[in-house]
């Protein structure tokens, strides 16, 4: 029986024997969700210095879903989905949106823009627009809802808007020149507004990389003049346009985003109604988990808002979805997320094997600057007497460090910088089927645990940014 004789989520859970088996042989990948954006514009070397030394160009416009929320109860509606608290959020103001289940395990996040003209925009992967989508169509608000789906779905669909983000040390003298005089002052996760050739243009200062910046972002039909505008602009100050790959690569060392944790949605009973409502194409029943962490048990891959990072947004003054549990674990000991920088002898040793030793003995092929071979990727980290305590998610390599960097989630008593722990890489039992994955054994490659954010000037910056 194939995927495609199911219509829905629920429907495949019935299906399938295991759903941890069947997402860990699927082919979905989180470099396939750019459909739209070359791997590259000139070499992913330079285009990662770019974000450090002058400027990049990143073009968001296709990768992340748009769901666009108007009428009465929209604000009511998300303050029933997330975990963040509503109080005092106005128009021209912006939030990462955080949605989790019953049991208090999360689903998705994005961020949630308050657009001037009242709509709200909630940009994301398709899991929390999915799970606001749904509570919209189900739950009796009186709410307007639009969806522009991510250009995976059909890559050739014009969207609703564009985004660029502009980012780098020489990224505030473009923007004042292309706006022909200074920006307007705008707090951390504010809206302003500008203009680029003409075109009104508004922007969020915001940024991956962790540097000044900020994300851009206007009507469809104005997005050829201002993407022209700004390369044609930025050639003095060294601009670089970035591609896929070190795009992903930007949010590691920068803002230290886990981008695609599993969506805690397989197994709660209370979940069944939304299950039945996702298709057995969506996200949730497509994409690809990978790595040597595995288990049987799907609910060992959820992770808590604390587990990462989000700890601080939640807030216990609203009532929403998950809330008991969450009040539940608030005091409880919480996993925490740090960057592992992994061993350069080590890693070499994998690459080597790639010539040392015959096809099936060797390491888990290592691409560069993105190991990452699934949409969810879960590595296992093993303490110093090969005990598991932890898992590492998304990894890349950073020219700007000369390292691989990963993020990663880990008890707390391995949490500190400087310790030492080992990544177990390669999957199980020679490797699953997912097109991506070749016969190979696993090897321990050696880890030092760092901060999160990684880069001392992305630390430096958030912390001025938004005090924490």
């Amino acid at each position: 029986m194939t995927q495609q004789a199911v219509s829905s989520l629920q429907a495949l859970l019935k299906r399938v024997p295991s759903i941890v088996d069947h997402l860990y042989n699927q082919p979905l990948t989180l470099l396939g969700t750019f459909p739209d954006l070359p791997p590259e514009f000139t070499n992913w070397r330079d285009e990662q210095h770019s974000w450090r030394e002058t400027v990049a160009l990143f073009d968001q416009s296709y990768h992340m879903t748009n769901l666009y929320l108007s009428g009465p109860d929209a604000i009511a509606l998300l303050e029933r989905v997330g975990v963040n608290s509503f109080k005092n959020f106005q128009p021209g103001q912006a939030k990462q949106l955080v949605a989790v289940s019953p049991e208090g395990y999360v689903i998705g996040d994005g961020i949630l823009f308050y657009l001037p003209d009242g709509r709200l925009k909630l940009v994301s992967r398709p899991g929390i627009n999915n799970w606001v989508q749904f509570h919209a169509e189900t739950g009796g608000y009186d709410v307007t809802v639009e969806k522009d789906a991510w250009s995976v779905v059909d890559p050739n669909r014009p969207r609703t808007v564009y985004r660029f983000e502009v980012q780098g040390p020489q990224a505030l003298p473009l923007l004042e020149e292309l706006n022909g005089g200074p920006l307007p002052e705008v707090k951390y996760f504010r809206i302003g507004e500008t203009t680029i050739a003409g075109r009104r243009v508004f922007f969020l200062r915001h940024g991956m990389a962790g540097v000044p910046g900020a994300e851009l972002f206007g009507p469809w039909e104005d997005r050829e003049v201002v993407r022209q505008a700004i390369p044609e602009a930025g050639q003095k100050y060294g601009l670089r346009r970035v591609g896929s790959k070190a795009y992903i690569t930007s949010g590691i060392e920068g803002v230290g985003w886990i981008p695609s944790p599993v969506p805690a949605i397989y197994t709660s009973p209370e979940l069944r109604a939304y299950r039945e409502w996702l298709p057995a194409t969506s996200e949730e029943a497509i994409g690809s988990i990978g790595g040597s962490f595995y288990s049987p048990n799907i609910e060992d891959y959820y992770f808590t808002p604390w587990d990462l990072g989000y700890g601080h947004l939640v807030k216990f003054d609203h009532d929403f979805i998950g809330r008991a549990a969450l009040e539940r674990m608030a005091n409880e000991p919480h996993r925490v997320k740090v960057t592992l920088v992994w061993d350069g002898e080590d890693v070499t040793q994998a690459i080597r094997t790639m010539f040392t030793e015959p096809p099936g003995r060797r390491a888990k092929f290592i691409d560069w600057p993105l190991p990452r071979y699934a949409l969810w990727q879960y590595d296992t980290v093993l303490n110093e007497h090969g005990e598991r305590i932890g898992v590492s998610t998304t990894c890349g390599y950073s020219a700007n460090f000369g390292a691989i960097l990963s993020l990663a989630v880990v008890d707390p008593a391995y949490s500190q910088p400087g310790t030492r722990v080992t990544l177990l890489w390669g999957e199980p039992n020679g490797g699953s089927q997912k097109p991506l994955v070749e016969r190979h054994v696993q090897v321990p490659i050696r880890a030092t645990v760092a901060p999160v954010p990684f880069a001392d000037h992305a630390r430096q910056y958030l912390l001025a940014a938004r005090g924490h």
